[in-house]
């Protein structure tokens, strides 16, 4: 009696093919791995991300999966909290100020930041409500005063108006009640919705939320220009990536995208 076959024909070719198959999944999901660049944004560069990420997955074979979260504040779900629970992340976009402070915990590599953008802060009111005038210090400060209510991004765009800014103009006193720190959403829709007269946030910020109309940018004299750095945190997985993607940020190819979302571009590498 012949030994019974394992295998005949047909079944040996489905093996192989369900063999390849499977192979070639596994394949491609260890190359999506490997491509991948983990990104943990400060809340306010969320619109600026939405156009710098794609362009740069465009343009190279990385795919980058960002979280956003504030770079400050109480939170719990604050990027220095992210980092101090052990999530990983191969860069970090935030305010300098912010950023400078991990470098100074570190929490983030000695000479990994590179600064690659800047903007202003800027006014906003509800749609088709008055439009009140902020060109001079004067206006500025009278528009604060009549104010009903006034909403600020919780960090350093509050913390500059209310230890700055408002005692700069001698009303530090008659902004306490009115002046509100929005902690889990833009300042933008908190207006939009009538929760706030006034918003007062960076103009990137600003521009990228329907139902308000930006009436400028404060003026000069009065301006808190941020400017926004990516580092590398000390325990990022891939580092080599993580440049990759900074280079990208402080380059040229990535200014028309920076411009796009109301900031200005610091194209460091030429």
């Amino acid at each position: 009696m012949k030994p019974p076959q394992i295998f005949s024909g047909p079944r040996l070719s489905n093996a192989l093919q369900r063999f390849v198959l499977l192979f070639a999944i596994a394949t491609q999901c260890a190359v999506a791995t490997a491509a991948e660049i983990r990104v943990m944004v400060s809340s306010e560069l969320v619109q600026t991300s939405r156009l710098l990420i794609p362009a740069f997955e465009r343009e190279t074979r990385y795919v980058v999966t960002a979280v956003s979260a504030p770079a400050t504040g109480a939170s719990t779900e604050t990027i220095p909290y992210r980092l101090l629970r052990g999530e990983k992340a191969d860069v970090l976009m935030m305010a300098k100020p912010a950023l400078d402070e991990l470098i100074a915990q570190g929490k983030v590599m000695q000479g990994s930041s590179v600064d690659f953008a800047r903007t202003g802060m800027g006014m906003a009111v509800q749609s088709g409500s008055s439009r009140p005038n902020i060109r001079t210090v004067a206006d500025l400060k009278r528009t604060l005063l009549n104010a009903r209510s006034i909403a600020c991004a919780d960090g350093p765009g509050c913390v500059y108006l209310t230890t700055v800014l408002f005692p700069r103009l001698g009303i530090a006193e008659q902004m306490k009640g009115k002046t509100r720190m929005i902690r889990d959403e833009p300042v933008g829709a908190v207006v939009a919705r009538g929760g706030a007269e006034l918003g007062i946030q960076q103009i990137s910020e600003l521009q990228a939320i329907l139902g308000i109309e930006v009436l400028g940018p404060l003026p000069e004299d009065t301006q808190n220009a941020m400017t926004y750095s990516a580092g590398i945190p000390v325990n990022a997985p891939n580092v080599l990536r993580g440049k990759a993607l900074i280079d990208y940020l402080s380059g040229p190819a990535a200014a028309s995208a920076i411009i796009r979302s109301g900031m200005e571009p610091i194209s460091v590498r030429r």
